[in-house]
């Protein structure tokens, strides 16, 4: 478990804020290839370079995992600024403020649209987003001491419908399939269906089907 705790002033909403408890960081090229990787087999079919240059949320997985290794390894850093830039443009370009060193391996953003991620969530493997979502912290004055604890903990193999609203200091478990334009304002356990709002359990069914994975 990894515990870095950023500078106050990235508390109040800049998006390099990084603060981790317990997922997977991008620390070296190796880290950088499996992730890629992981993030290219959950979208559950192949690639060419052609699709790469056509298609910019695919395009903007791949920046993103380059600016984290860049900024994690500390290496590169005569290219950081002029890669972090593009990131950013094509940020807004898109409607995504999703931060850097948030979601494990295995991420799949199907569509391009409004998507707001705070920078002190953490959010698990294999995780599929759709357009529309905001996953944010609690109303109220944040500190080094309780942002962790007013934002949303994610886990593995997780379905996110659109429109979804994730909110507050709580916890959604592994294998967990949200609804479209569900309102999620307190925990769940795994392997589980939710929507509604709030939201509620709708089934046991889970995220099986929803998602690539392996187990």
């Amino acid at each position: 478990m990894q515990l870095l705790v950023a500078s106050p002033q990235n508390l109040l909403g800049i998006d390099e804020l990084i603060l981790l408890q317990g997922i997977q960081m991008i620390q070296n090229y190796s880290d950088l290839r499996s992730f890629l990787a992981a993030d290219k087999k959950n979208r559950g079919y192949s690639h060419t370079a052609r699709f790469f240059f056509l298609n910019p949320v695919y395009r903007f997985t791949i920046i993103l995992r380059i600016c984290e290794y860049l900024k994690n390894s500390k290496k590169w850093r005569i290219v950081w600024p002029f890669v972090y830039f593009y990131f950013k443009r094509l940020s807004v370009r898109l409607g995504f403020s999703v931060p850097l060193n948030v979601f494990d391996e295995g991420l799949v953003i199907v569509h391009y649209g409004l998507l707001v991620v705070n920078p002190a969530c953490k959010i698990g493997k294999n995780c599929r987003v759709h357009a529309g979502v905001n996953i944010g912290g609690s109303a109220g004055l944040v500190s080094p001491d309780n942002v962790a604890d007013l934002v949303p903990k994610i886990g593995d193999n997780c379905y996110i419908g659109p429109g979804t609203k994730i909110y507050g200091g709580i916890s959604i478990g592994s294998n967990v399939s949200i609804g479209a334009n569900a309102v999620v304002n307190k925990s769940f356990a795994d392997d589980l269906t939710i929507g509604g709002i709030p939201a509620k359990i709708i089934s046991q069914k889970g995220s099986a089907g929803m998602i690539h994975r392996e187990n």
